[in-house]
């Protein structure tokens, strides 16, 4: 089973597609708690050069309220984390985690059901980029 979501983008810079990306979340009740520079970390941590990445951590709070109240231990998967990177090709791919491939091993239905949800919200988030 595939564990995320992805498109690519052309013709559109990095911090375009962060935009567009920041755009289409918000559009779905999504915030965003975290941004993570992954170039940025790396090259002050490990003094490497890495290619533009960053890792956004989205909460969806209704969701997030409804998967807490069902499986107390369920915040070790969350937030629902979405990438912006810069590919080999020059251009920018954006991926999403897949709900229900990430909580698949927890046998909760009701968690399921929520997952089910998210998920498509997230897959819209990733179509509606391209």
């Amino acid at each position: 089973m595939k564990y995320y979501f992805t498109t690519t983008l052309k013709e559109v810079s990095f911090e375009g597609a962060k935009e567009r990306v920041l755009e289409e979340l918000k559009k779905e009740g999504f915030g965003v708690l975290t941004q993570i520079n992954m170039k940025a970390t790396l090259k002050k941590k490990l003094d490497v050069d890495f290619r533009p990445y960053e890792i956004l951590g989205a909460c969806h709070p209704q969701y997030a309220y409804k998967a807490l109240s069902n499986e107390d231990k369920i915040g070790l998967m969350l937030p629902c984390n979405v990438i912006i990177e810069e590919n080999k090709a020059g251009n920018i791919e954006v991926s999403a985690i897949d709900p229900i491939a990430s909580m698949g091993a927890i046998e909760n239905e009701n968690l399921g059901v929520i997952a089910k949800e998210v998920h498509q919200i997230l897959k819209r988030v990733i179509e509606n980029l391209s």
